[in-house]
């Protein structure tokens, strides 16, 4: 597997949160997007001006460029962020912060049409590399998926996504 130990600061995210089950999660989170970007996103997207503190929040902090699945909940559950990078301003009332502490994190590169290679990238991640590794653990609750908002569509045989997983020598 593609991937590389890197060191991050501190850094925010807000977003719009739902509680996922493990079983139906795959199909239910593309699902969440398609709806974030219907009922939130699509006048900004087509280039309008923000027409709600929704909507900016979307434009000021390049909400859609995160996936956030935080583990804090048990019973097979999880809490799943589509967020952006938190710059500061107005929380509106439903979206949600989370903070991630400084740390190394394993970075999984993923080439290829989503969601389909990042969901396979992940699966692999967590049956095949981590349970393996000799070097590393998992050193939090919560991972995060990157989009790149730039080039490319998410159906591109060659689009880009990651996945990075906080991580500490064993």
């Amino acid at each position: 597997m593609d991937y590389k130990i890197a060191p991050m600061f501190p850094f925010k995210v807000i977003g719009f949160e739902k509680v996922f089950d493990n079983e139906t999660a795959q199909a239910e989170i593309p699902k969440f997007w398609d709806e974030i970007c219907e009922r939130y996103a699509n006048n900004v997207y087509a280039g309008n001006e923000p027409a709600n503190a929704y909507e900016k929040a979307i434009v000021d902090n390049c909400i859609g460029e995160y996936g956030v699945c935080i583990d804090d909940i048990g019973e097979d559950r999880f809490r799943y962020l589509v967020a952006g990078r938190y710059t500061g301003g107005e929380v509106p009332d439903g979206m949600t912060l989370y903070e991630f502490p400084r740390g190394d994190w394993a970075v999984f590169n993923c080439i290829g049409p989503n969601p389909q290679t990042l969901q396979s990238v992940n699966n692999r991640i967590f049956s095949e590399w981590l349970p393996g590794n000799p070097d590393y653990e998992l050193s939090g609750n919560a991972t995060v998926e990157w989009y790149d908002c730039v080039n490319g569509e998410m159906t591109d045989p060659d689009y880009h996504s990651a996945v990075w997983i906080p991580v500490r020598k064993k």
